[in-house]
């Protein structure tokens, strides 16, 4: 069983319209909805490819409510949110259908009191003894401590869990400093988080600072570096051709994959 930990969770509303211009009216011709979350996505992803997974983080009001009957029609996931008072955020993308581009709007997400967040704790432990690997991803709703990702991995690694961490900026950095089996950032959470923007003095610095290894999402200049990227050699340059940005996660996509050769959960 995999675990996957989304503290922002969301649930993610796609609009797609024929043309989208600044200061107009717009007829949406489609209107789709899901659960979302960067963990939640992962869980999706992982669970298609066969593996086992639970689903834990927060969830919330009305909206809440809607992640968790979505999330009770995937084949293969378990529902293991924690409820908080407030309302789980939502995500809009509104995709252009004639440029092909999304744009995004995020909302901030509940603000999660000291009691719910020491709660949370205490479901995540209960779970840990059950699971052979963690992932934790995402951001952080208003309320959780900014070092949240850092107590997360020490408590997993006390388990013998191994742990991915897939986040950003600060969270990243603290993460990293309590030494996460794998992180998986793009190219700027890496350069923001070693101050270099070459992938593999990059890559080491991330691995010296408590990262086991750097799995990086590079964009179209290169992807998946695999772990012995830091140890010599260069990137994975696949040679696909670039198109334009879908409005699905390709994220969870990307987290997911590091677990399929490294750590142990696999399909049965």
């Amino acid at each position: 069983m995999i675990l996957t930990v989304t503290l922002n969770t969301a649930l993610d509303i796609t609009y797609r319209v024929r043309s989208l211009r600044p200061h107009a009216s717009h007829r949406v011709s489609e209107v789709t909805e899901r659960p979302g979350g960067k963990g939640v996505n992962v869980a999706r992803v992982l669970a298609a490819l066969g593996h086992e997974v639970t689903v834990t983080g927060f969830t919330g009001g009305a909206t809440g409510r809607v992640v968790q009957e979505r999330l009770a029609s995937v084949p293969g996931v378990i529902d293991a949110l924690v409820p908080v008072s407030g309302a789980t955020r939502r995500t809009i993308a509104v995709v252009d259908a004639q440029s092909g581009d999304t744009t995004q709007l995020n909302e901030p997400g509940p603000a999660v009191t000291p009691a719910e967040w020491s709660a949370f704790q205490e479901a995540y432990e209960d779970l840990l003894p059950s699971v052979s690997a963690v992932a934790l991803c995402g951001s952080l709703p208003p309320g959780v401590p900014v070092g949240a990702y850092a107590g997360l991995v020490r408590t997993a690694r006390s388990f013998g869990v191994p742990v991915l961490l897939d986040t950003s900026g600060e969270p990243l950095r603290r993460g990293v400093a309590a030494r996460p089996d794998i992180i998986k950032p793009n190219a700027d959470e890496l350069a923001e988080l070693t101050g270099s923007h070459e992938p593999l003095r990059a890559t080491q610095d991330a691995r010296r600072r408590g990262a086991g290894a750097v799995v990086a999402s590079l964009g179209p200049r290169a992807s998946w570096p695999s772990p012995e990227t830091a140890t010599g050699a260069p990137p994975h340059r696949p040679g696909i051709p670039a198109t334009r940005p879908a409005p699905a996660t390709p994220p969870s996509r990307a987290c997911s994959r590091p677990w399929s050769n490294t750590f142990p959960g696999r399909p049965a």
